[in-house]
């Protein structure tokens, strides 16, 4: 089979997994891919017509071992009629535990056939440069791992016969997922108002609609998903956790979760 067209589909609040997706596409084609991105509410509402003969690349977030609610509920909208997959995670370098598993489950609910998949590191939605986990991942050595794995994925795809061939993808993972306690959280970044200059670039990069502004910052904390973009994106760093139980999560993946770890990649013969 050839590969004709390539679409990425992604949840990415702070770009880490759009990075990994694209440069796995780099890998596969020279060729313009198309972005499906379900990240901010407008983008939900784009009509998507149901996918076919191309491959579409998927990825997501990993928040406490599980997709983001948010981002299972925007795949969902997605139909395929056996179209070839790639799945992907991308994790702050702690664990991505059952997610991976959850989103080809997901994949094959929709129509999709996934071909391969690999949990990719991204710096953590906690880090900060005072307290940093894996910070400016993906970095280089990243990106080209995410290439070599693109250009694999080609190989692999180029001697199938059809794209409903049968792939029997093996991912790990527990099914019943484990729960994920960090859904049930109700908190969320605070603003300083001293260094608050009500840009508005909060409540822009927010995926849930969040945050607004009225003259000053609010946030529906019920709305928020602990992605961090408001923190990581603010230019004047008004954004902040005070939650002390957010404080003592940070620090410690930051004591524990410093050790570098490397993708792991599925249904690729490395």
């Amino acid at each position: 089979m050839e590969v004709k067209q390539v679409k990425l589909i992604y949840f990415s609040a702070t770009g880490t997994t759009q990075k990994v997706l694209e440069s796995i596409a780099k890998g596969i084609t020279g060729k313009d891919v198309e972005h499906i991105n379900l990240t901010l509410p407008e983008g939900t509402r784009q009509t998507i017509p149901p996918f076919s003969d191309e491959l579409v690349i998927i990825g997501a977030p990993v928040y406490g071992g599980r997709l983001p609610v948010d981002a299972l509920n925007r795949f969902k909208q997605l139909k395929a009629n056996k179209t070839l997959a790639v799945l992907i995670v991308v994790y702050g370098n702690r664990d991505f535990e059952d997610a991976l598993l959850e989103l080809k489950n997901l994949a094959i609910e929709i129509g999709f056939n996934p071909v391969a998949g690999g949990a990719f590191i991204g710096e953590h939605s906690f880090a900060t440069k005072d307290v940093p986990i894996a910070n400016g991942r993906p970095d280089s050595l990243d990106v080209q791992k995410a290439m070599d794995f693109g250009a694999k994925i080609k190989d692999k795809i180029t001697v199938l016969q059809s794209p409903d061939a049968q792939m029997d993808l093996k991912i790990p993972g527990r099914f019943p997922y484990e729960a994920d306690g960090a859904r049930s959280m109700a908190v969320s970044p605070v603003t300083n108002e001293d260094t608050c200059s009500i840009c508005g670039t909060c409540a822009s990069v927010c995926p849930n609609a969040a945050i607004s502004i009225n003259g000053s910052v609010a946030t529906k904390i019920e709305l928020c998903i602990r992605c961090c973009a408001c923190i990581k994106n603010c230019p004047t760093g008004a954004r902040v956790w005070e939650d002390d139980m957010m404080k003592t999560i940070i620090n410690w993946l930051n004591e524990n979760c410093s050790t570098r770890k490397e993708p792991q990649i599925f249904g690729i013969n490395v």
